[in-house]
């Protein structure tokens, strides 16, 4: 069993963004990070294939002796594909499933993944309950008509809308809350990462990004913004929060749905 001091955490997309930004707090206070990324990290590992999930969480295992005190999941991409699909849905919750009794080993378990600001925009609904029923040959399917009918663009809010769902379905079940793990997303507005950088390049790429993504409060996040949330999440002073989406969006949300969403 390991204690407060010195976890044993698991971020997913640690080589770049939000997840790298995570690893290296993280390592400055002293826990011991096991990154998983396609490159650069202590785990080599492609999540957009089942195959790359069950290797990625094996290698884990076998690092950390089968305890794990906490995975922060900050893999995604936002191509408009079924990449999408199979990276930001399949392989969060794949993961999480395979490493949820080494969490259960653990003193103070915790869990966090990254929705997105985009869950509340234009997503397509039947890659959503496809992602639901957790049918990942249907939702790639389904991903890819969307995708070669012109409309990509839904992909990622599809796939992090499916995720808060999986988020708020999940953390009550005996097998997290009933062994004492919260399960928790935030949801970022406009961060200022490898992922964005070609948007906010160009005048009209920031002008676009502000119509979608109003952030009337300090604009574009850094990654750290949403890093501190999420390693907040994850420690062992969050006790009673779970089944939470946790929007770091500047005012995004309280912008484009108002009041009126509670």
């Amino acid at each position: 069993m390991t204690t407060a001091m010195g976890r044993k955490v698991v971020v997913t997309g640690a080589a770049s963004g939000i997840g790298s930004s995570v690893a290296g707090l993280l390592r400055r206070r002293g826990d011991e990070v096991i990154g998983v990324d396609l490159h650069d990290v202590e785990v080599v590992a492609d999540l957009s294939a089942p195959e790359g999930r069950r290797a990625a969480a094996d290698a884990v295992l076998r690092r950390t002796g089968g305890v794990v005190d906490a995975v922060v999941a900050c893999a995604g991409t936002a191509a408009p594909t079924e990449a999408t699909i199979t990276v930001n849905y399949f392989g969060v919750v794949d993961l999480l499933d395979a490493l949820r009794p080494a969490l259960a080993r653990a003193d103070l378990p915790r869990a966090a993944v990254i929705s997105s600001i985009a869950s509340i925009q234009v997503t397509d609904a039947a890659v959503v309950a496809a992602c639901a029923e957790w049918d990942e040959e249907r939702a790639v399917a389904l991903a890819a008509k969307v995708s070669a009918d012109g409309h990509g663009y839904r992909l990622y809010g599809s796939s992090k809308l499916a995720l808060a769902r999986w988020v708020r379905r999940t953390c009550l079940t005996p097998g997290w809350a009933g062994t004492g793990i919260p399960l928790n997303a935030v949801a970022p507005g406009v961060v200022v990462t490898p992922m964005t950088e070609s948007l906010l390049a160009t005048e009209e790429g920031r002008e676009l990004a502000d119509r979608a993504v109003p952030m009337p409060l300090n604009g574009h996040a850094p990654p750290e913004a949403v890093a501190h949330t999420l390693i907040w999440l994850v420690g062992p002073e969050n006790t009673h929060v779970t089944g939470q989406v946790v929007f770091v969006d500047g005012g995004a949300d309280a912008t484009l749905r108002g009041e009126d969403a509670f």
